[in-house]
C-alpha cells in the first residue's frame, strides 16, 4: 500500500505548475508530436528553398549585389521570412557575398536562419 502512495505522490508532484527544466512530464508525448510536425514542416520548407537556390543561384547573387530583387523576394517568400526582417538581413548577407557565391548550402542556411 505504501508503494502506491509513493507512486501517486510522485505523479502528483510531476503535475506541478512550478518552473522546472523539463516541464510537465505528462505533456511530453504531446510536445513530441508537436515538435515532429514542426520539424517536418521546416524540413519541407527548407527543401523547397534549397531547390529554389540551386535553380536560381546566379539571379539570387545578382539580387544580393543589388540589395534586393524579385528572385530574392521569392526565396524569402518560400522560406516564410517576415517582411520586416528582409531588408536588414539582405544587408547582412551582402557582407558575406563571396561565401554565398561559392557555397549554395551557405546561401540556403542564410535564407532559412530568419524564417518563421
Amino acid at each position: 500500500m505504501r508503494k502506491i502512495a509513493y507512486i501517486f505522490l510522485i505523479l502528483l508532484s510531476a503535475c506541478s505548475t512550478e518552473a522546472n527544466h523539463i516541464g510537465n512530464p505528462l505533456l511530453l508525448p504531446i510536445h513530441a508530436l508537436g515538435n515532429a510536425a514542426s520539424n517536418a514542416a521546416y524540413g519541407q520548407r527548407r527543401g523547397q528553398v534549397e531547390v529554389f537556390v540551386k535553380t536560381n543561384h546566379p539571379a539570387l547573387i545578382a539580387d544580393l549585389q543589388a540589395g534586393g530583387g524579385t528572385t530574392l523576394s521569392q526565396a524569402f517568400d518560400i522560406a516564410n521570412v517576415p517582411v520586416s526582417t528582409r531588408a536588414p538581413h539582405t544587408l547582412q548577407m551582402q557582407s558575406d557575398l563571396a561565401l554565398y557565391s561559392n557555397n549554395l548550402d551557405a546561401l540556403v542556411v542564410a535564407i532559412m536562419v530568419v524564417s518563421n
